[in-house]
């Protein structure tokens, strides 16, 4: 007699047939009825579904009713992000308070208001009392995404007006979240080290004069440690994951839960749902991975011939996870170059010699000239490709010794900012509630009676 367990196992693997069979739908059909997979068209074109004022990403211009290709340009409430970038680096200050102004409040913060509003950020940077220990030290996640997912919707519970959507409350409570990110973050990976690797329990509480960077890397180090090249460039990587407009698929799941009415708690936890997926925020621990079987297989990196190779093997998914994918390469709306990747290969190569990566960071430099290359001639193109922002973020990510288990939330800690923004736009333009089109395309049939089938 079987067991309740086998008999589980076996009926989930009937059913999960069923299932696979019964969901197929002929590839053909989406041509055929004009299905616009992803919202995009076949160029990579986004569908037009609304309008914003927060960010705004460039990649081509239209000469003849023809697309042509740019370099890739991104704008945070109408200034070039390199220009932002070029602003605060050429102060020695850190931006990331400065552009989470900016993407709330539509303006650069005199130096008044910017104080004023560190002081603020600095005021909730605290959970409450006793939340490290009874929600995330009991109940650690091995997955720090839903660790904070889980915090984010308890703060629900905590929250007198948590259901009040009015602008004044969800500027408060998305204010909190922006604080309180990189501690949901942090002491959710304490928590999974300890529990889960027996390592030693740091927690470190943040101080009020450090900037959110300087702040990350206090809280998560045990020893509290850390150089301003350090700060300076887990800071840049916060500013340039931000924003990104309204079309990215997490920043589109906050215009959609929020056009439901739902709380700011709901929305944020959504949010990073979309985040965590390996095709949005997850693609940067991808390629890290991606380089680690890389330099274990290929014997000399300053072969073009061995790794161009090597790639060929990994997109005809002979190589590496069998994805046929190259991770870091292509964007769905880049195409000649990701602004944000060549901004930080700027400052990449610096700390990579100070780091003494010198030479990983060259093998990066070659994939990025290469992949290209190597898709053109086995893949059909429809617009061109470049490394994005996660090709070398990760990078950055390694050199600084923060754990892989931290990169997607890092990006989270950084884009509740532009979540956040695009929250408060959806609300006070009052729009309808967000639903697209989907054609059904089974035949119709006859109810049959259950002792007839």
């Amino acid at each position: 007699m079987e067991n309740s367990i086998g008999i589980e196992e076996k009926m989930l693997k009937i059913l999960s047939r069923k299932a696979q069979e019964n969901n197929k739908i002929n590839i053909e059909l989406f041509t055929k009825y004009q299905v616009k997979r992803g919202l995009r068209d076949i160029d990579g074109r986004g569908v037009l579904v609304g309008l914003t004022e927060i960010g705004d990403v460039r990649s081509y211009i239209v000469e003849e009713n023809e697309m042509v290709p740019i370099p890739g340009k991104l704008f945070y409430r109408g200034f070039n992000i390199s220009d932002i970038v070029n602003g605060f680096l050429k102060k020695d200050s850190f931006g990331f308070e400065e552009t989470c102004y900016l993407l709330l409040f539509g303006n650069l913060p005199t130096k008044q208001e910017l104080k004023e509003f560190e002081e603020l950020l600095s005021v909730y940077r605290n959970l409450p009392e006793g939340f490290v220990r009874d929600m995330i030290l009991k109940m650690p996640s091995k997955d720090i995404m839903n660790s904070m997912a889980r915090s984010v919707l308890a703060f629900y519970s905590l929250d007198e007006l948590a259901d009040d959507t009015s602008v004044e409350n969800v500027l408060r409570q998305c204010l909190i979240l922006i604080a309180c990110f990189p501690l949901m973050a942090v002491y959710g990976y304490q928590a999974c080290t300890h529990y889960h690797d027996n390592k030693s329990l740091f927690i470190h509480s943040p101080l009020p004069e450090l900037s959110t960077a300087e702040n990350i890397l206090y809280m998560l180090r045990p020893d509290n440690k850390y150089t301003k090249l350090e700060a300076t460039l887990l800071d840049l990587a916060l500013v340039l994951h931000a924003e990104h407009g309204g079309g990215n698929n997490s920043t589109f799941v906050t215009h959609v839960v929020t056009s439901s009415g739902s709380d700011t708690y709901s929305v944020m936890a959504a949010a990073l749902g979309s985040l965590k997926g390996p095709r949005h925020g997850g693609a940067n621990i991808k390629v890290v991975q991606m380089f680690e079987d890389i330099k274990e297989n290929i014997k000399d990196w300053t072969d073009d011939k061995e790794v161009e190779e090597y790639l060929m093997k990994i997109l005809n998914k002979e190589a590496f996870d069998g994805s046929g994918l190259i991770y870091g390469i292509g964007h769905a709306v880049y195409s000649i170059s990701d602004p944000r990747a060549v901004i930080f290969k700027k400052h990449v190569e610096k700390l990579a010699k100070e780091k003494g990566f010198e030479n990983e960071y060259n093998l990066y430099a070659k994939v990025e000239k290469l992949a290209p290359e190597v898709v053109g001639k086995v893949r059909k193109i429809y617009k061109g490709i470049s490394a994005n922002v996660d090709f070398y973020s990760a990078f950055v990510y390694r050199m600084l010794d923060i754990p892989q288990e931290l990169f997607t939330p890092i990006f989270a800690m950084s884009r509740i900012s532009g979540w956040s923004a695009h929250r408060i736009e959806e609300i006070v333009n009052a729009g309808k509630i967000i639903r697209p089109a989907y054609k059904n395309i089974i035949k119709r049939k006859e109810y049959i009676d259950i002792d007839e089938r």
